[in-house]
């Protein structure tokens, strides 16, 4: 009601002679698909290469093609049938399993998944394993520092794998964590003057090639790598030892009380057993009224039983 009210007086509008003007741009598509071109050096080519890309039916499927093809690789789509209404409906980076079975079926050397709005990126290696944005984030990110071109800490989210973060340890990368959500990911890499991060659902930051996410120019990062090194995404990401992590979403009785005396003991005491070898996370949902509770850990048994018993604590104390 107060929002209604609101309608209720005369809106004030903008005089016409100050509202700008609005101009056609002649082959907007031509020119983007050249701005991702340039993200990677002029004699960067993928001739020989045989890709898999499914553009999710989203904003990319006219563009994302021509951008690897005019760079030499034989190109296999999926998902470039948009009608309005299948964006993103089984296709894209969220149902990866599709774009690695034609991977396997083609034989290709590898596949892109984009999302819908094209800022999302997912990969798939040569034997049909999926390539989550946390390992996508290590090879832009190795590929930097080899580079010379890695500027401030790598940031990942609240959700990045902690094997992750071990392996930048490894490589003397520092590495901070964001809350969950690209949004908090670019404030921090702004505030530390940094240049990529990302989140493990494939949302990459380059910022030093692009102002945002964009998922053909995060690939095209990725496949210089593949083609400068010579090899293979599992090879580029085989330092990476991904920790085991399990979720468990526990509905609340009351969207105000999330925590307790009781559960903050639990997570300290599991902590605790976990050590170095692992973390915990107690995540409210910013749409739904649960809480996730996760736990990830070098061993998948431990992992899986701590989760379990700490779900039980917060079932227990807040839940439904």
């Amino acid at each position: 009601q107060k929002v209604e009210a609101l309608l209720d007086p005369p809106i004030q509008t903008v005089e016409s002679s100050k509202l700008g003007k609005a101009r056609r741009v002649d082959d907007a598509a031509g020119r983007y698909i050249e701005f991702c071109k340039s993200s990677v050096p002029m004699r960067f080519s993928l001739t020989g290469m045989r890709l898999v890309l499914d553009c999710a039916n989203g904003a990319a499927y006219a563009t994302a093609p021509h951008v690897f093809e005019e760079l030499g690789a034989e190109v296999i789509t999926v998902g470039r049938e948009p009608d309005g209404l299948n964006i993103n409906l089984e296709v894209g980076s969220t149902y990866p399993e599709k774009l690695a079975k034609l991977v396997s079926e083609y034989r290709a050397d590898l596949g892109v998944a984009l999302d819908g709005d094209g800022d999302r990126c997912i990969m798939v290696d040569g034997e049909g394993a999926v390539v989550d944005g946390d390992l996508l984030l290590y090879i832009i990110a190795i590929s930097r520092q080899q580079s010379g071109e890695l500027h401030g800490p790598i940031v990942g989210t609240l959700m990045t794998n902690l094997g992750l973060e071990h392996a930048f340890q490894k490589k003397s990368i520092p590495f901070m964590r964001a809350a969950v959500g690209d949004r908090y990911v670019l404030e921090l890499l702004q505030q530390h003057d940094g240049t990529i991060g990302g989140e493990s659902s494939g949302h990459l930051l380059c910022l030093d090639r692009t102002s945002t996410g964009d998922g053909i120019v995060s690939a095209l990062q990725v496949l210089y790598e593949v083609v400068e090194s010579g090899k293979t995404l599992a090879e580029l990401t085989a330092e990476v030892q991904r920790y085991p992590q399990k979720m468990i979403n526990v509905r609340l009785r009351d969207c105000k009380v999330k925590s307790t005396a009781t559960i903050e003991r639990a997570v300290a005491d599991v902590e605790q057993r976990l050590g170095e070898r692992g973390r915990v996370l107690l995540r409210p949902s910013g749409t739904e009224p649960l809480v996730r509770v996760m736990v990830e850990g070098q061993d998948a048994t431990e992992v899986n039983a701590l989760t379990e018993e700490l779900a039980g604590v917060v079932m227990q104390e807040v839940g439904v």
